[in-house]
C-alpha cells in the first residue's frame, strides 16, 4: 500500500522538463516582444554605427509617436476581437477640420485643437453606432465602410487639396522637445501610462478584455456590451486624431491623402507587441514595444539605404510572421 500510495504521489508531480517548458514558454509570451526589440538594436547598431547616435534615437522617437498613438486606440477594438480600418481616415478628416478652422476661416488655435480631437471622437461613436444599432456581423464591415466615407469627406473639403500654415500652438506637440526628448514622445508616455490604468484598473477595462475573452458570456454577465464597443471605437478615433496633432506639427499641413496605410502599422504594432486577433489578450506596454519595433526598422533600413518598396515588402512579411506567432500562441494554449 506504501508503494502504491508513493507511485500516486509520483504521478501527481510535474516533470521537472515540463516545468522549465512551461516557464520559458510564460517568458517568451510576457518578454518576448521586448527581447525582439532589443535584437533588432543589437542587430542594426552593428550594421550601421549611426544607429545609436543620441539624434537618430531621438528621431526613432519622434517617428514612432504618430503610430503608438494610434496602437493605443487599435489596442482597444482588439481586445474586443474587433478592428478599427478607419484610423488613417479619421485622422485625415479631423486635420483637415482643424485646418479648415484655424487656417481657411482664422479662427482660435484653441477651437482648432478641440475640432480636431472632437471630431475624431466623433467619428469613432458613429464607427459604434454602425456596429452596434445596425448589428453588422464585424466591425471589419463598418469601419471598412467608414474608412472610404471619411476619407472622401477630407477630399471633397478641401478639393484634394493640402492645407498649410498652422500657427505655433499648433505645431507645438509635433515639433517641440522637452530637454533633447520630443514631446509627442512624452505624450506617448503619458498616454501609455493612462491607459495601462484604465485597463488594469477600471471595471470598463475589465469589461473589454471580458467581451474579447466571450461576448455572449459578457453579455449574460451583465456587461453593456453595446455601450462598451460604442466608446471603444469612439476612444480610437480620438487617439487618431490625437496622432493627427503630432503629424500636423511634424508637417506643418494638414493633407487630405493623410494617414494612407496608418491603420496597417497601428495593427501591425498591437499584434507584435503580443494581442490576439481572436481578442481578449493584449497589454499597453507590449503595443508600445511593437510601434518602437515598426519605427526602428524603418529607421535602420533607410540607414541602411534600403529602397522604400523593399521596405514596404519587409514590414509587411513581419506583420504575417506576428499574426502566424498569434495563431501558434493560440493553438498552443488550447492544448
Amino acid at each position: 500500500m506504501e508503494q502504491r500510495s508513493s507511485s500516486i504521489e509520483m504521478g501527481t508531480k510535474t516533470h521537472p522538463a515540463v516545468n522549465t517548458r512551461g516557464n520559458r514558454k510564460a517568458i517568451v509570451n510576457k518578454f518576448g516582444a521586448l527581447l525582439g526589440l532589443v535584437g533588432l538594436c543589437l542587430i542594426l547598431s552593428i550594421l550601421t554605427p549611426s544607429f545609436l547616435k543620441e539624434d537618430n534615437l531621438m528621431n526613432i522617437a519622434r517617428q514612432s509617436s504618430i503610430n503608438a498613438l494610434l496602437s493605443l486606440g487599435m489596442l482597444l477594438p482588439i481586445l474586443t476581437a474587433g478592428i478599427d480600418l478607419s484610423v488613417g481616415s479619421v485622422l485625415a478628416f479631423a486635420i483637415i477640420s482643424a485646418g479648415m478652422v484655424t487656417v481657411t476661416w482664422g479662427m482660435s488655435p484653441v477651437l482648432g485643437i478641440f475640432v480636431c480631437l472632437g471630431v475624431g471622437a466623433l467619428a469613432g461613436w458613429l464607427n459604434g453606432i454602425l456596429l452596434t444599432k445596425l448589428r453588422l456581423p464585424h466591425p471589419f464591415i463598418s469601419t471598412l465602410g467608414t474608412m472610404n466615407i471619411y476619407r472622401g469627406l477630407a477630399l471633397i473639403i478641401t478639393g484634394a487639396s493640402p492645407i498649410f500654415g498652422f500657427s505655433y500652438t499648433m505645431n507645438f506637440v509635433g515639433q517641440e522637445n522637452v530637454g533633447i526628448i520630443p514631446v509627442s514622445f512624452i505624450l506617448v508616455i503619458i498616454a501609455c501610462i493612462f491607459f495601462h490604468i484604465f485597463l488594469t484598473r477600471t471595471s470598463t477595462g475589465k469589461y473589454i478584455y471580458a467581451i474579447g475573452g466571450n461576448k455572449e458570456a459578457a453579455r449574460l454577465s451583465g456587461i453593456p456590451v453595446d455601450r462598451m464597443l460604442i466608446l471603444v471605437y469612439t476612444i480610437s478615433g480620438f487617439m487618431a486624431s490625437l496622432g493627427g496633432l503630432v503629424l500636423i506639427g511634424r508637417t506643418n499641413s494638414a493633407s487630405p491623402i493623410a494617414g494612407l496605410s496608418y491603420e496597417l502599422d497601428a495593427i501591425a504594432a498591437v499584434i507584435i507587441g503580443g494581442a490576439s486577433f481572436f481578442g481578449g489578450v493584449g497589454t499597453v506596454w507590449g503595443t508600445l514595444i511593437g510601434a518602437m519595433i515598426i519605427a526602428v526598422l524603418r529607421n535602420g533600413l533607410n540607414l541602411l539605404g534600403t529602397s522604400s518598396d523593399l521596405q514596404t515588402i519587409i514590414i509587411g512579411l513581419v506583420i504575417i510572421a506576428a499574426v502566424y506567432v498569434d495563431v501558434l500562441r493560440r493553438k498552443s494554449s488550447k492544448k
